[in-house]
C-alpha cells in the first residue's frame, strides 16, 4: 500500500530539517574543537621549529643581563623547563576542568578557557621585544592549561550533545582536529612561513587565532542538553537546546530517555575525585579509565616520532628535507583519525581500540628488528620508515581518539567530569614521565649532529642505553592493553547512557538488572 500521507511538500520539509540538523552539528563540532583539542595538537607541534632560535635567545638575554655566557647544559635545562611547562599546565587544566564544567557548563568552560591561551599568546609574542625568556615559560604554562581543559571538555560536550545513533562519530570528531592541529603546527613552523629567527615570537603567538575563531562561533551553539536537564534541572532550556541541535523534529523519544536518566540519578550530586575511588558502582569504569588513560602515552607513539629524524636520515633523505617528510607523519594520524570517525558507529569502540593496539604490537616488533639490523642490511632503513608510518596509522585508528570517548560513555552524568579529570591527568603525567625518562633509555637522535657524524658513529651513539631494543617496553604495554580491552571492555555502540550504566551496575555488584545484557 502506498504512503498517501507523505506529500512532496512534507518530504521537502523533512529534508530541510535534516540539513538544518547537520549544519548545526557541524557548527557545534567545529566551534568546540577549533579552540579545544585543535589547540592541544597545534601548541604541541609549533614549539619544535624554533628550538635553536629560542635557545640562542635565552643565551643572548642572559649575556645582556649578566655579561656572562650560559653553559650548554644550563641552556638545555632552561629549554627543558619551557617544554615541560606545557605539560604541567595541561595537568593543571585537567584537574580544574571537572569542577569548572559542573559550575559553568561544558560550552561556557570552553569559552572561558580561551582567557588562558590569549594571555599565553600575548606573553610569548612579546617575549623577544621585552627580552624575557621567562615570559615564554609562563606563556607555555597558560597554553597548557587551555589544552588540559580542552582535551577533557571537548569530547564530553560533543558526546552529551549528540544523538545516540551517531554519538561515537560526533564525540570522536575531536580527534581529527587534534591531528589537524599537529599538521598545521608543523607546516606553520617551516622556514618558509614562520619558522625563522625573526618570526618565531609570532609563531608562538599564532595560537591566539583559533582561540578568537572559537570566541566568534561557539556562542551560537547551545549548552549540553544533558547538563541543562540533569545538573541544572532546567527542562525548558534542555528542550530549547535539543531543538537547536536537532531542528524542528519530534523529540519525544529522546526527551523520554533523558528524563529516564534524570530519574535514575535523582538525588545524586556531582562526584569528586575521591568519591570515584570510594564508589563501588564505578569500580570497573575506573579501572578501564586508568588502563586506557595510561596506555595512550605508554604505547610508544611518541617514541616513533622521537626516532623519525634518525630513520629518515638513514633512509637517505637529505637533512634539509626531513622537516617536510615529518609533516607526513602528522598527515598519517589525521587520515586515520578521519577514517576512525567515519567507522566508529559501525565497527564499534572496542574493535577500533583492540585493533589499533594489536597493529602497534606488530609494527613495534618489525621496528625493533629493523633497528637492530639498520647498519647491516642496506634496505632496513626503508623498513624502519614504513614501520613508523604504519605505527602512527595504527595509533590513529583507535587509541588516539577512542580513548577520549570511553569515559564520556561509561560514566553517568554525575561522575563524568571527575572521570575526565582522571583520564586527562594520566595523559599529562605520562607525557611528562615519557619526556623525562626516554632520553635515558636511548640516545636522543636529535642531539646527534647529522652533518658532522658518520653513519657508523651515528649508529654507535644511538645505541647507548637500550638502543634498538628501546621499543620493547612499549610493545609489551600495547600487547597487554589489547588483551585487557578484549577481555574487559564492553561495547557501547548504539546504547543509551542508562543502558550502559545498568550493564556496569551488573558487573560491579554481580547482580542481574532487568533489561540489561551480558558484556
Amino acid at each position: 500500500m502506498m504512503e498517501l500521507g507523505r506529500s512532496p511538500v512534507l518530504e521537502l520539509e523533512l529534508e530541510d530539517q535534516q540539513q538544518l540538523q547537520i549544519r548545526c552539528l557541524i557548527l557545534t563540532i567545529f566551534a568546540a574543537s577549533i579552540g579545544g583539542t585543535f589547540q592541544y595538537g597545534y601548541n604541541l607541534s609549533i614549539i619544535n621549529a624554533p628550538t635553536i632560535f629560542i635557545q640562542n635567545f635565552i643565551n643572548e638575554t642572559w649575556i645582556e643581563r649578566h655579561s656572562t655566557q650560559l653553559e650548554n647544559q644550563v641552556i638545555t635545562l632552561l629549554w627543558t623547563f619551557i617544554v615541560a611547562s606545557y605539560s604541567v599546565g595541561g595537568l593543571v587544566g585537567a584537574l580544574i576542568a571537572g569542577p569548572m564544567a559542573i559550575k559553568f557548563g561544558r560550552r561556557n568552560l570552553l569559552l572561558l578557557s580561551n582567557a588562558f591561551i590569549l594571555v599565553g599568546a600575548l606573553l610569548m609574542g612579546l617575549s623577544k621585544t621585552l627580552k624575557s625568556f621567562e615570559m615564554i615559560l609562563i606563556g607555555r604554562l597558560f597554553t597548557g592549561i587551555n589544552a588540559g581543559v580542552g582535551m577533557n571538555i571537548n569530547p564530553m560536550y560533543l558526546g552529551e550533545s549528540a544523538p545516540k545513533e551517531i554519538r561515537g562519530m560526533v564525540a570522536l570528531s575531536f580527534a581529527p582536529f587534534t591531528a589537524a592541529g599537529i599538521v598545521l603546527g608543523q607546516t606553520i613552523g617551516l622556514e618558509e612561513i614562520l619558522g625563522t629567527e625573526e618570526l618565531w615570537p609570532l609563531l608562538l603567538a599564532s595560537c591566539a587565532v583559533p582561540s578568537l575563531i572559537q570566541l566568534l562561533t561557539l556562542p551560537w551553539c547551545p549548552e549540553s542538553p544533558r547538563y541543562l536537564l540533569i545538573d541544572r534541572e532546567n527542562k525548558n532550556k534542555c528542550m530549547k537546546a535539543l531543538k537547536r541541535l536537532r531542528g524542528d523534529v519530534d523529540l519525544t523519544t529522546e526527551m523520554d530517555e533523558l528524563l529516564e536518566e534524570q530519574t535514575a540519578l535523582k538525588g545524586q550530586s556531582a562526584k569528586g575525585l575521591w568519591d570515584l575511588f570510594q564508589d563501588r558502582s564505578v569500580r570497573w569504569q575506573l579501572i578501564i579509565t586508568l588502563v586506557l588513560g595510561s596506555a595512550i602515552q605508554l604505547s610508544g607513539n611518541d617514541a616513533m616520532y622521537f626516532y623519525a629524524v634518525y630513520v629518515f636520515s638513514a633512509a637517505g633523505i637529505p637533512n634539509e628535507k626531513i622537516q617536510y617528510v615529518t609533516i607526513g607523519t602528522g598527515c598519517c594520524e589525521f587520515i586515520t583519525a578521519v577514517t576512525s570517525n567515519l567507522f566508529i558507529d559501525r565497527i564499534g569502540r572496542r574493535m577500533l581500540l583492540m585493533g589499533g593496539y594489536s597493529l602497534m604490537v606488530g609494527c613495534g616488533i618489525l621496528f625493533t628488528i629493523s633497528l637492530t639490523l639498520q647498519d647491516k642490511v642496506s634496505w632496513m632503513p626503508y623498513l624502519s620508515m614504513i614501520c613508523i608510518f604504519a605505527s602512527i596509522l595504527s595509533f590513529g585508528i583507535g587509541p588516539a581518539g577512542v580513548t577520549g570517548v570511553i569515559p564520556m560513555e561509561i560514566f553517568d552524568q554525575t561522575a563524568r567530569p571527575a572521570a575526565y579529570m582522571i583520564n586527562g591527568s594520566l595523559l599529562w603525567i605520562n607525557l611528562i614521565v615519557i619526556g623525562m625518562t626516554f632520553p635515558f633509555i636511548v640516545k636522543d637522535p636529535r642531539s646527534i649532529n647529522l652533518t658532522t657524524h658518520t653513519q657508523e658513529r651515528y649508529n654507535s651513539e644511538l645505541k647507548e642505553g637500550l638502543g634498538s631494543f628501546c621499543y620493547v617496553p612499549f610493545i609489551c604495554m600495547s600487547f597487554l592493553t589489547a588483551l585487557f580491552i578484549g577481555i574487559f571492555l564492553p561495547e557501547t555502540k548504539g546504547k543509551t547512557f542508562l543502558e550502559i550504566s545498568e550493564e556496569f551496575y551488573r558487573r560491579n555488584f554481580k547482580e542481574p538488572v532487568k533489561g540489561s545484557c551480558d558484556f
